[in-house]
């Protein structure tokens, strides 16, 4: 021990004091040794100055030993305590322990090589005593910041809570605003169709060609507003669950023949050429034959949008027995890599500014993607930016005839 130690020595026999000078001079210690000769002394130097050891004599005038160690460990002192004694039994020494003594020992056996092995052994118990205590207080005050921690996230997540509550609320409010307005908007709708459609056919002879330029206009441009209100009206319905399927046999090949050709008009009119591949065997699937109808219909009319010269191929073919895939192909713009994970986002457009070239609600891959979804199908893109994309549709051959509701 190269460290000088610092030892208040409490006797009021000078005797016994000088023998514990002596017992430390002998080992060759380094130690400085303060004396007091009763308690009151003790308790003044111990305000006064931090010791490394105590050695405390079980007899002093006017109080033991026990009341002493009580008194200095009452006062928070919690230094190594060694009680001396001339006499003494098991019963004291437990007594001594319980009130805080480190250790203790018979004045008869003082030795410096005892002295310092007990006083060793009591530093490196005080030592470990005060890491576990340091310790205690740093674990105390991380179990009461995660407790203030667990608190903050508690409150955040009823707030959460509420919110998600309240946007929800929301949802269902607009998924039920978009359903009531679009019913309240076709039926208005339907008769300027309908009207312009009559005025069409039977006084087409009767009308100027500018007149009848414009009632088509007006029979046109019913048919897309009533296209974009079925869209919301279909996206309302998959928000709040409502929207079903009803799967029913029906020739895939003939499907995809009169939906090409019922939009052949699109792409004469872009001077686009479009082609149909019907590499398939079985012709017959389960699926609900008015939406695989949308779903083309939305893929074949965006091919034909996006591209200004070319043309769109769509083609059928049976990956396997049980599975069937509808992709279609076009020459078009193209869409960028940053843009795939977020075509199929309900009112995402790839150009979302007031002047972009190509208008629409971005709502059909969206309602296909729902769509795809609940008749157990799927849907897939390659794009490359100036030489056009490809959508590849996955359908079962058979779709389970169970309803299947979906949440978008």
């Amino acid at each position: 021990m190269d460290e000088i130690l610092k030892i208040l020595v409490v006797d009021d026999d000078e005797v016994d004091r000088i023998a514990v000078h002596r017992a430390f001079k002998k080992i060759g210690i380094n130690v400085t040794i303060h004396e007091a000769v009763d308690s009151i002394e003790a308790i003044a130097l111990l305000d006064a100055t931090t010791y490394d050891c105590i050695f405390l004599d079980y007899f002093l005038p006017g109080k033991d030993g026990l009341s002493i160690v009580k008194e200095i460990r009452d006062l928070g002192n919690r230094v190594p305590l060694i009680v001396l004694t001339g006499q003494g039994d098991e019963q004291t020494a437990v007594e001594l322990m319980k009130a805080g003594a480190s250790d203790y020992l018979n004045k008869s056996r003082i030795s410096g090589e005892l002295l310092l092995k007990t006083v060793q052994n009591a530093i490196r118990i005080y030592k470990a005593e005060q890491q576990i205590e340091r310790f205690n207080l740093e674990l105390r005050k991380t179990n009461e910041q995660l407790k203030r921690q667990n608190q903050e996230l508690e409150f955040r997540q009823q707030q959460i809570h509420l919110q998600n509550l309240k946007l929800v609320a929301a949802s269902e409010l607009k998924s039920r605003f978009l359903a009531t307005m679009s019913h309240e908007l076709k039926t208005p709708l339907n008769a300027i169709i309908a009207f312009s459609q009559i005025l069409l056919r039977k006084t087409k002879d009767k009308l100027t060609k500018s007149e009848a330029d414009m009632v088509e206009r007006i029979f046109n441009n019913g048919q897309n507003l009533l296209v974009l209100i079925n869209d919301i009206l279909d996206l309302s319905r998959i928000e709040v669950g409502k929207l079903q399927i009803s799967p029913e046999p029906f020739d895939i090949t003939q499907l995809v023949t009169i939906t090409v050709d019922e939009l052949r008009s699109l792409s004469e009119q872009k001077k686009l050429s479009i082609e149909v591949d019907l590499n398939i065997q079985n012709h017959e699937i389960v699926n609900d034959l008015n939406r695989v109808r949308q779903v083309l219909v939305n893929l074949i009319s965006n091919a034909i949008k996006f591209t200004e010269s070319g043309g769109v191929t769509i083609e059928l073919k049976e990956i396997c027995p049980e599975k069937i895939e509808i992709s279609v192909r076009d020459t078009g713009i193209g869409i960028r890599q940053e843009d795939m994970d977020d075509i199929f986002e309900p009112f995402h457009q790839i150009n979302q500014s007031n002047s972009r070239n190509y208008l629409g609600t971005g709502l059909g891959l969206a309602i296909t993607n729902s769509l795809l979804k609940m008749m157990q199908g799927s849907i897939s893109v390659e794009s490359e930016v100036g030489k056009g994309s490809v959508f590849r549709v996955e359908l079962p051959r058979y779709v389970s005839s169970q309803i299947v509701n979906l949440v978008v």
